[in-house]
């Protein structure tokens, strides 16, 4: 089933207030994607997991035929020792609960430490392109 996947990592700062939602940890994301340590996170972070990532999206588009393949965004908070946590998706379709899954069974690199956070969140826009 040949699909060409077009990926794009936002980096952001970290959340955890009771208050936050998707929407301002995808803005907050896209602020420190632009900051001093989101350019150099983001190429770090899809060296490593670029093709693990890819084959997981594949495999959750052939495990949920027909598969919805609109787009989707996925945010996470990743440790110091790079596990991912409080990850969400949205619009959380089959294909998209099925990635977040996933996501959270990897170890990505060690982030970069922001003043005052424990964690480094992650922004994920996905396009699926048949």
């Amino acid at each position: 089933m040949p699909a060409l996947l077009a990926l794009a990592l936002l980096l952001g700062a970290p959340q955890g207030t009771p208050g936050d939602n998707f929407t301002a940890r995808v803005m907050q994301g896209r602020l420190v994607e632009a900051g001093n340590t989101g350019p150099a996170y983001q190429k770090q972070l899809w060296n490593h997991i670029n093709e693990p990532f890819a084959a997981a999206l594949k495999a959750c588009i052939v495990s949920n035929t027909p598969a919805d393949k609109s787009p989707f965004t996925v945010v996470a908070d990743v440790a110091p020792d790079g596990k991912p946590h409080r990850i969400d998706v949205q619009p959380a379709t089959p294909v998209a609960n099925c990635l977040a899954t996933s996501l959270g069974k990897m170890t990505l690199p060690a982030p970069p430490k922001l003043p005052d956070h424990a964690s480094y969140p992650i922004e994920i826009d996905v396009s699926i392109v048949p």
